[in-house]
């Protein structure tokens, strides 16, 4: 016998479901209400027979729970359902309204060119893994390559893991050998591992570009696309290199292309132009200012701030209120500041009697990179002190500069953080037994010892994190040097005592291991401080385990102050208000060169203008110049301005800097939002949750399903508890093995380590509903371990004469073109149905009216006899139901159908041939019999 896709089977002791890709000999099958986890072949050959779903009956009988248990766990359940968004069922991750809107957009493209440059912490990765499911699941795209950071690679492929279920091989130098190992003859590392994520940096060269380029999957995302970004003018291989990269991919006309950014505008238009020219060649030139301009762009873009989606379609979205900052200054000891005069004049020296423009430039940038580590701490400034500087090896002034700049200036690319978090600086050991050579040696035994009591700035530190720990924040603390951060780690160990857990993480950890220490710590009892170097200022999630940032040392780019304090202020932090702390020098005069300049004006533009934009090109010329007068002069930052004629560069360049903010601010007003409109994913999501089950369904099912099964249930402010122990074992095994016992359920994230949400794609809540469905479709098991039944009868006030409600289940057959070709699947969707009478006389209902049943409160008991004899009239009636059931299931695929098509209204050749065609005989999971209170009938 063959067997169509979405027949009924019985095999192996259990129902499935024929799915499409089955042949006449071997079936693929899925578990009548399984997951897509559960999918296995069978061979026909087994003993594959027909199966029809049995009906209810009329003994099995429950509370006024049931129905609404039942349909709601039926539909938390649903991994395959038939609406227009393929990927939303099978997911691990329920999206907010507003993170629907880059997927409405890239389903509105023949192929996909797409910018998500969203405030940091909105959830860029999982607007773009949202792109990528939905892609891979309708068939549009049959493999996908994430390009990033070798930073964030691992959390990339965690992200995808856990939130998407898609499993993606890390292509990075250690795992690359690996992988080649692992192919079939001629094949390349992608053609065999469909799904990867990539390190930029390594694929970039030319040995790895070629063939990549060759073999590449049809859809890509590349994260922090701004390092990815040239202009003609700019320096720097890698960047090029990078760009080079991106631009060639995108000029396959056919691929889909994901882009995401939190700064998209780096304050160089050339390059801002550059990056829209990927999404369509025509947005390099086009006017922005005009309307076709925007609108040509709006189908591209998506841009918005927290204010835009913190209520987004009555739907909340918590972030903190508030970023309180602080600065905190500390003076220099006796010792420190004697030594710092020392190096300072040594370096006024060297740089002034320099000959030769490279020797005077390497000089100047090995004089500066020395300052800044002394500034740091005594250890960052001895490990400087032993080490050649970076500038050491340029071939050219030029070449000293770009170095310098990159390395000292804190301009290099993000991707290479975790490789400059080293310390580079002057080198002892040039030209042998020389007075130089003397006085570094000599300038390291005194920075050795200072380490301790002769360091005001730990003690500082110190002070400002009991305070914040008493506040109840655990801080991550920032500094810009490996050694630095060593020894922090070290010194607050010691004066922070037992009670509270350091750990440092530092570029010499590879990815891996730095989440992996993150995790260790965070699991450990007790109030916990992270120290970090800037290799975990960006990408990395820490919103759930700390609330304050501290800035130990000063990044000499704004924007990785804002990066830094994003890890906290983010989607998911649980605190109303996150803390930022800024130590600084107050006789350093480096720290205030830079605190003054450029800290300071960065915070007060974006306070005002309600956007953080990188400081522009200009401040090279008047950061580098107030350093330099204060090599030569050893005056402060204001004096400097004066007596150097800053004043008037420096002028310029605020006014730059707050015209690009502006314009940016404008920008995102004028055209960022216009791509959907809130209406549009207002029905889109309705529509969904309509299918899926609301939250208030969720948390239905999941309170009344534990209340049956004994289970304790106290109530929060935000939730409840319900204790663990009563639960069944099977249940129980069924959860995460993490969670706390009595557990703790929030209505909304974010929650803590152990707890509970109370969203459908939570592991805890996942378990529930399966457990409910499974127990009430198996009538075998101790009635007090089955908190739904498949029938029951209600005497209600909510009715006035007998009503019966069904609840049903669906399958349908879709057919989805695509550009790779048409997709077959099989679906799955539930219906309630409500009808007044006796069955051969039945008035049916409107579907509101049903659905208004599911929440019917008893008013009086039935008699056992009798209400077995109402299920049992209904039961006899269902072929009589029949026909309507048929028609109704047609007009569920008509609605599907006519959703697709809306979704997907700007791809008329995609929409072209898309069909849906119900299944015959839907199951009839429930009926429920709904009676008026006595003498009313």
């Amino acid at each position: 016998m063959r067997f169509a896709p979405g027949n009924l089977v019985a095999a192996r002791g259990r129902e499935w479901v024929v799915l499409p890709d089955s042949t006449a000999d071997f079936l693929i099958l899925r578990p009548l209400g399984g997951l897509d986890d559960d999918i296995a072949g069978v061979l026909v050959s087994e003993g594959v027979r027909p199966a029809t779903f049995p009906p209810p009956e009329p003994d099995d009988l429950g509370d006024h729970f049931s129905a609404q248990l039942l349909t709601n766990a039926l539909r938390i359940g649903f991994r395959s359902t038939a609406g227009p968004f393929r990927s939303l069922a099978s997911i691990a991750v329920q999206p907010r309204a507003y993170q629907l809107v880059p997927l409405m957009m890239a389903l509105r493209q023949r192929v996909v060119r797409l910018l998500i440059a969203d405030d940091v912490g909105i959830g860029k990765t999982i607007e773009a893994g949202l792109v990528a499911s939905e892609l891979l699941a309708v068939g549009e795209a049959r493999g996908l390559s994430v390009l990033c950071s070798p930073a964030l690679a691992e959390q990339w492929q965690s992200e995808l893991r856990e939130k998407f279920g898609l499993e993606a091989e890390l292509v990075l130098p250690s795992t690359v050998r690996r992988l080649e190992r692992g192919r079939i003859g001629s094949e390349s590392i992608f053609e065999r591992y469909p799904i990867t994520v990539v390190s930029t940096d390594f694929i970039k060269n030319s040995r790895r570009r070629h063939e990549f380029l060759r073999t590449c999957p049809d859809l890509v995302i590349v994260d922090e696309v701004h390092t990815c970004v040239a202009a003609s003018a700019q320096g720097g291989t890698g960047r090029t290199q990078r760009y080079e990269l991106v631009r060639e991919l995108s000029a396959d006309p056919d691929r889909h292309m994901v882009f995401a950014s939190a700064t998209p505008h780096s304050g160089k238009e050339e390059a801002f132009r550059n990056l829209l020219g990927l999404l369509d060649p025509a947005l390099e030139t086009v006017d922005l200012e005009q309307k076709k301009g925007r609108e040509l762009l709006a189908r591209h873009l998506v841009q918005r701030r927290r204010g835009d989606i913190r209520r987004y379609l009555e739907e909340e979205t918590h972030f903190p209120k508030d970023r309180l900052t602080h600065e905190a200054p500390y003076s220099l000891s006796p010792e420190y500041r004697a030594l710092f005069q020392k190096v300072l004049a040594h370096a006024r020296e060297t740089v002034q009697t320099s000959d030769g423009a490279l020797t005077k430039r390497v000089n100047w940038w090995s004089a500066l990179a020395l300052l800044r580590a002394l500034a740091s701490s005594p250890r960052a400034a001895a490990q400087t002190l032993q080490t050649r500087a970076a500038s050491a090896a340029a071939e050219s002034a030029d070449e000293a500069d770009a170095l310098g700049r990159a390395i000292v200036l804190d301009q290099a690319d993000d991707e290479a953080i975790e490789a400059l978090d080293t310390t580079p600086g002057a080198d002892p050991a040039e030209g042998g037994e020389n007075a130089t050579a003397r006085k570094l040696r000599g300038f390291l035994a005194e920075a050795r010892k200072l380490e301790g009591q002769a360091d005001r700035k730990i003690a500082a530190l110190v002070k400002e994190t009991k305070g914040l720990l008493k506040e109840g924040c655990d801080p991550i603390i920032f500094c810009r040097f490996i050694g630095t951060a060593e020894y922090v780690a070290e010194h607050l160990e010691k004066a922070l005592g037992k009670n509270v857990v350091v750990r440092a993480v530092t570029g010499t950890l590879p990815p891996d291991e730095r989440l992996a220490r993150i995790d260790e710590l965070t699991a450990t009892p007790g109030r916990h401080v992270l120290v970090a170097t800037d290799c975990l200022s960006e990408g990395v999630n820490l919103q759930e385990s700390f609330q304050a940032v501290v800035h130990y040392d000063l990044a000499w780019n704004p924007t990785r102050h804002e990066q830094r304090e994003g890890r906290v202020d983010r989607f998911g932090q649980r605190a109303e208000t996150v803390r930022a702390v800024t130590l600084y020098g107050r006789d350093n005069q480096i720290d205030g060169i830079v605190l003054e300049v450029l800290l300071r004006k960065h915070e007060a533009i974006r306070k005002a203008t309600g956007v953080s934009v990188p400081v522009p090109d200009s401040n090279n010329a008047v950061v580098e110049a107030l350093m330099e007068g204060l090599l030569l002069r050893g005056e402060d930052a204001e004096q400097l301005s004066l007596d150097l004629g800053i004043r008037e560069k420096q002028d310029n360049l605020y006014r730059s800097w707050e015209s690009t903010a502006e314009r940016e601010r404008r920008a995102q007003t004028k055209y960022a939002q216009h791509g959907i409109k809130p209406e549009e994913v207002a029905a889109e999501m309705n529509a969904a949750r309509a299918s899926l089950g609301t939250r208030d369904d969720v948390a239905s099912c999941v309170e009344h399903g534990l209340y049956a099964l004994r289970s304790t249930i106290t109530h929060t402010d935000d939730g409840f508890t319900a204790t663990l122990t009563p639960l069944p074992l099977g249940l129980r095994d069924a959860m995460p093995t993490d969670r706390h016992d009595p557990l703790l359920f929030r209505n909304d994230l974010p929650v803590g380590r152990g707890e509970a949400v109370l969203t459908r794609t939570d592991g805890t809540v996942e378990a529930i509903a399966q457990y409910v469905l499974e127990s009430a479709l198996d009538n075998k098991l101790d009635p007090t371990q089955r908190p739904a039944r498949r029938c029951g009868v209600v005497r209600t006030d909510a009715v006035s004469t007998r009503t019966t409600l069904l609840v049903m289940r669906y399958r349908f057959h879709l057919e989805l073109p695509s550009r790779t070709g048409t997709k077959q699947l099989v679906a799955e969707d539930v219906a309630t149905l409500a009808f007044e009478g006796a069955p051969a006389r039945a008035r049916w209902l409107e579907p509101n009216a049903a659905d208004g049943l599911l929440t019917a409160r008893p008013v009086g008991n039935v008699p056992l006899p009798q209400a077995k004899k109402f299920v049992s009239r209904v039961l006899d009636g269902l072929d009589g139901l029949r026909p309507h059931l048929d028609e109704h299931g047609s007009q569920l695929a008509e609605a599907l159908l006519a959703a697709h098509r809306r979704v997907r209204q700007a791809s008329s050749d995609i929409v072209r041939g898309l069909k849906v065609k119900p299944e015959p005989n839907a199951d009839v999971l429930g009926v429920f019999v709904f009676v008026p209170p006595a003498g009313q009938d």
